[in-house]
């Protein structure tokens, strides 16, 4: 492992000053380089907790992770400071920005490159968990942190992930036994049979709360397959906003085509056809009172009914499925269905994606953090790195793999396969301007206190204002279709 020349500087400087030991023991203290008297050096992991509803730990299975990374390396130790997820970002953010954020801090934080060490030197060095490993870059799936994967805006390496973020629809085995409904339901009008057959079983098809969680993957899920068509159109910037293109519509060519109207929610018939698509959903498939009910997960939508049994399926990532131990019946996952030309002439029959990408659970080292604890803080990544020591760690959580060798839980795993973990060829529908939920564009419609024809008018709206935000927010003014 390569050592930092400005960590070495910093540990010679007592010595080469030749001061007393009275003044040595005062300059190079315990707290002051990070070594106990015992050689111990404490790291802290600071994050949010996103597996389970407890606030003093990330739960059984990380508590054990970190106990074999201590057995292993039995002069680090490594506390958690379990962080709230309403507001993680604010509070590592401010200490980031102070140089008083401790070694290890979650990577969804706001921050400038400055903050936080880079790993390209290091990820290019062997990790010295593996033997025979010449770079420790190579035990990465590149698929999720490849060369161009988990860059900042600089180009660099700033966070290293642990597993790999999705989402899907977890379902009941035993429901879909009961109900008749064979899985994974491929087609939109299949799901709608699917779900008439559940109903009559006595099950709440599909869990639904007021998040904006389910409703938006919805929404996005169903649009990107409509809105395939316009792929080739829309796509005219590649993603440094020059002209050309990238394998997803980027957000500039997405405000791009608000802005000129080639996405126009009144005019485009395959936003009205998401939007009806979207109401059928939830006429036929969610929890009937879903406007009532309050979000008690970030990672699985109605939770409470899904885990209790008496709904069939429901949204969610991998960081929900730990606290699904209860369910009666064995869960498992499906991409939500691809709407094809049977359901709407207006489809393609693109497929169904989403994405899975690194990102989840990924931490940076603050460029504060040196020597000794700098030293903890990386073995600790790096040890993170070896598909052995967090395959227990996975098959209890559900998380996904970013490792190479490592292996998908069953339960989870069709989140991150086939052409649903790919990314969103045009990124569904526009999001909702600051200060608006997506919640709020649909529910009139769905709820029947709003015309279809009014919830496209108010959709429009919305996204003028979005785009006039975001043209203005990344200095857009003088490009000529940012003028009107």
């Amino acid at each position: 492992m390569r050592s930092r020349l400005r960590r070495s500087k910093g540990t010679a400087s007592c010595a080469a000053l030749g001061l007393t030991a009275v003044l040595a023991l005062a300059g190079c203290s315990a707290s002051d380089s990070g070594v106990a008297a015992d050689g111990t050096v404490e790291i802290t992991l600071a994050g949010p907790n996103q597996w389970n509803a407890q606030s003093g730990t990330f739960g059984k299975p990380w508590e054990e992770l970190i106990a074999e990374f201590e057995k292993a390396e039995p002069k680090i130790k490594i506390r958690t400071n379990v962080l709230p997820l309403a507001d993680f970002a604010k509070t590592l953010g401010t200490q980031l920005s102070a140089g008083t954020a401790p070694e290890l801090v979650f990577y969804q934080v706001p921050h400038q490159p400055y903050m936080v060490h880079t790993l390209d030197d290091e990820l290019a060095e062997p990790n010295p968990y593996v033997s025979g490993n010449k770079k420790w870059a190579d035990l990465f799936d590149p698929k999720y942190y490849g060369p161009d994967k988990g860059i900042n805006a600089e180009g660099k390496k700033e966070l290293l992930p642990f597993n790999v973020v999705s989402t899907g629809l977890y379902y009941n085995e035993k429901a879909f036994k009961k109900a008749g409904v064979e899985a994974p339901v491929k087609t939109f009008d299949d799901l709608i049979t699917a779900c008439g057959k559940l109903k009559s079983a006595g099950y709440t098809p599909l869990a639904m709360d007021s998040s904006p969680a389910g409703l938006g993957w919805t929404i996005k899920t169903i649009s990107n397959m409509l809105l395939d068509k316009y792929y080739d159109k829309l796509n005219v910037y590649a993603p440094d906003g020059s002209k050309g293109r990238s394998a997803t519509v980027t957000d500039k060519a997405r405000i791009r085509a608000i802005a000129t109207g080639d996405l126009d929610a009144t005019r485009t018939p395959e936003v009205a056809e998401s939007v009806k698509l979207l109401k059928q959903v939830f006429d036929t498939c969610a929890t009937e009172n879903w406007s009532g009910i309050a979000p008690s997960s970030a990672s699985i939508v109605n939770v409470r009914d899904f885990s209790s049994g008496k709904a069939a399926m429901a949204w969610g990532t991998p960081f929900g499925y730990g606290g699904l131990t209860g369910v009666e019946g064995k869960v498992s996952s499906m991409p939500f269905p691809t709407i094809t030309k049977a359901t709407t002439p207006l489809s393609t029959d693109a497929p169904a994606r989403f994405g899975a990408e690194a990102g989840g659970t990924s931490y940076m080292i603050p460029s504060t953090v040196k020597g000794a604890k700098y030293d903890a803080a990386l073995k600790f990544l790096q040890w993170m790195s070896v598909p052995g020591n967090t395959q227990d760690w996975l098959n209890a959580t559900g998380a996904l793999p970013v490792l190479k060798g490592a292996e998908a839980p069953e339960a989870t795993k069709s989140m991150a396969q086939g052409v649903w973990s790919e990314k969103m060829r045009t990124g569904g529908q526009p999001d909702a301007p600051k200060g608006v939920t997506v919640t709020s564009l649909y529910d009139g419609y769905l709820l029947g206190s709003k015309s279809l024809d009014k919830t496209l008018e108010d959709l429009e709206a919305s996204w003028r204002k979005l785009a006039r935000e975001q043209i203005k927010a990344h200095g857009w003014d003088d490009e000529p279709w940012a003028k009107g």
